[in-house]
């Protein structure tokens, strides 16, 4: 059952963000708004407990924040917003939890929004991050995280390395992606007015900003379209209260078909991006990332590195029988 915290969480977010996604003109004057007093950077609790450095990507700020010593994973953090909106507070917390939990670095891009700038503006930052993060790290020691239109840009961006011919991710972990913009699947229009965050007028007014032209089917915009076999082991969150999810668990089927290793965290009564809300929930959520993070910084390190991490007499009956 939803905790009290969450119902009264998705109370005040009908009566208020959701308003942005009412109409194209809503979002246009939330955007003019936001753009008054949203700022990028991160908080000053967090600039006190944790190592962080800002560097440049195309004009750009990229901020990172440095790993624990002797820790080798580094996540690449995509934030949210329906690529019109800055990065929050919220984001912010889950990102500092992360790196506090796990130890991992996180490499942190501001990138370009709409409607001040669209997708190729958009991919060719974070591209361009990507390909410098692979010049100091392995794949096998990157994670792509994002939420809602981060989580979008994660497999977006994974499907773009693949036809670059660079490496994937070791692992994604999406939150509530935006992964099919083309409004094919009826069952999103019957959750709209359930969902007490998301709209689909307002949000096909921030696509139609960002999206360059381009056709909503277009795998660059749906990913759900895209070739899903490149994708790596990934750790998907959605609820049953946020209109993203039919599509979301389509994905995952999807994706399952096509050989991906996808595990699905499905909140009854959750609605868009709960595990940044600070709620009983959102914990739980919390604690499933770390674990997961950590299993697969363990199940993709090299052999020699489990076996010194698990001693010399440890034994692995999988292991071993498969060898």
């Amino acid at each position: 059952m939803p905790s009290l915290t969450s119902h009264a969480v998705a109370f005040i977010l009908r009566h208020s963000r959701k308003k942005a996604f009412a109409s194209p003109e809503n979002m246009q004057r939330w955007i003019a708004h936001a753009r008054k007093r949203q700022s990028h950077l991160p908080p000053a609790w967090m600039t006190q407990r944790l190592d962080i450095r800002t560097t440049d990507v195309e004009g750009y700020p990229v901020y990172e924040i440095a790993p624990r010593a002797g820790a080798a994973k580094r996540i690449l953090y995509m934030h949210g917003g329906a690529y019109v909106f800055e990065i929050t507070s919220y984001h912010w917390a889950l990102i500092a939890e992360l790196a506090e939990r796990t130890g991992y670095g996180v490499t942190v891009p501001i990138y370009p929004i709409a409607p001040e700038h669209d997708f190729h503006a958009m991919f060719g930052m974070v591209g361009a991050v990507y390909r410098r993060m692979l010049e100091e790290n392995e794949a096998a020691d990157i994670v792509f995280m994002g939420d809602s239109a981060g989580g979008n840009m994660a497999v977006v961006l994974t499907m773009m390395a693949a036809r670059e011919g660079l490496p994937a991710p070791a692992s994604h972990v999406l939150i509530s992606p935006g992964l099919d913009m083309s409004l094919a699947n009826p069952a999103i229009f019957e959750l709209a007015e359930h969902d007490p965050w998301l709209d689909i007028p307002g949000g096909l007014e921030a696509i139609r900003l960002y999206g360059a032209g381009m056709d909503r089917a277009d795998w660059r915009i749906s990913p759900l379209y895209g070739d899903l076999s490149v994708l790596p082991h990934t750790l998907l969150f959605t609820g049953s209260r946020d209109l993203l999810s039919p599509d979301n668990l389509i994905f995952a089927e999807k994706a399952r078909a096509a050989g991906v290793d996808v595990e699905v965290v499905y909140g009854e009564g959750m609605f868009h991006v709960w595990p940044l809300i600070r709620m009983p929930e959102a914990r739980l959520a919390r604690d499933r990332m770390v674990d997961f993070l950590t299993a697969d910084a363990a199940r993709t390190a090299p052999r020699h590195e489990r076996e010194a991490a698990e001693g010399p007499d440890a034994s692995n009956p999988v292991r071993d029988a498969a060898e």
